[in-house]
């Protein structure tokens, strides 16, 4: 498949700029190219020359002019025929897998450290196409149908790398290496007001002190079909509030990347202070994270009461 069969599907739905075509193919989970000026631009003046598209110049006052791309009839002809044709087989490129080839040359323990990373990278993954998902996918959404088979789409991209994370589990138990640590036990409950809800940590068995645990969180938000999180402080190592130590920052970059919105929860006014106090102050000022004394509070917040 080329680049050019997607971006006539896009033209099929809307005519956009080149600048939107870009935008679209960078944000899409499955289509997969680099979507670099060059390789759209190129893919343009061959659907041009082939008669597949039109383009048309938008002139606009007080900025540069647009070019709007617009689909044929012969481009919606060529759409249905690649289409219909038949598909090509599953693509499986892992380089994981060649690692994994010569890993007999390992200790345990490299191996081991080399099964975690491998996880990480997988629990990153399902972690980005659940926050997707629960977004709201990306779709033309024109029938009933096509917004399904969009559905369907992001399903099958986490249904894939949910298998991979239990490939992992047997490959682990099949060879005997044991887990690097389990799971950090939280006090989770989730918390519905109307049509809406909120994951809520108070405690932990173990002080929150690691980015797999802010991992965890997300992947506790998801799981619930919601991107927003109530963390109380004594749920939290007291490194996360010596900004010396990197780990505030760390963590709540994390619930950034994945577009968690969360609410701490302190009680004990001893622990803010110094730079961590100038943190809270900065953070109060934005929309992705902020600082309450009462559950109350972080709740009208949280959910736009």
């Amino acid at each position: 498949m080329s680049i050019t069969h997607a971006i006539l599907g896009i033209l099929s739905w809307k005519s956009v700029t080149g600048y939107d075509l870009k935008k679209i193919i960078q944000e899409s989970p499955f289509m997969y190219w680099s979507a670099n000026n060059n390789q759209i631009y190129k893919s343009l003046v061959q659907l041009l020359d082939e008669g597949f598209a039109t383009c048309e110049v938008q002139h606009q006052e007080s900025s540069p002019s647009k070019k709007i791309y617009t689909i044929t009839e012969e481009g919606l002809a060529e759409l249905k025929n690649w289409v219909i044709s038949t598909p090509e087989p599953p693509d499986l490129k892992k380089s994981f897998l060649i690692q994994l080839a010569w890993a007999d040359q390992l200790n345990s323990d490299e191996l081991n450290a080399l099964l975690t990373k491998y996880e990480e990278e997988v629990q990153t993954q399902i972690l980005l196409q659940q926050e997707q998902k629960l977004r709201g996918p990306f779709s033309p959404g024109r029938t009933a149908r096509e917004i399904y088979l969009w559905d369907m789409i992001y399903d099958n991209l986490i249904q894939f790398y949910k298998r991979e994370w239990e490939w992992i589990q047997k490959l682990r138990s099949e060879l005997r290496i044991p887990i690097e640590k389990e799971a950090n036990q939280m006090n989770v409950q989730i918390i519905e007001r109307g049509t809406k809800k909120y994951v809520e940590c108070a405690s932990a068995e173990t002080p929150l002190s690691t980015r797999q645990d802010a991992l965890d969180l997300i992947a506790r938000c998801f799981e619930h079909d919601t991107n927003l999180l109530v963390l109380h402080a004594e749920a939290l190592s007291g490194d996360f509030f010596n900004l010396k130590t990197g780990l505030a920052g760390e963590m709540l970059q994390k619930f950034i990347n994945y577009r968690v919105k969360a609410a701490l929860i302190i009680t004990n006014e001893q622990v803010v202070k110094g730079r961590f106090k100038e943190l809270l102050a900065e953070a109060n000022k934005g929309n992705d994270f902020r600082v309450f004394g009462s559950v109350g509070e972080a709740e009208a917040w949280l959910l736009d009461l």
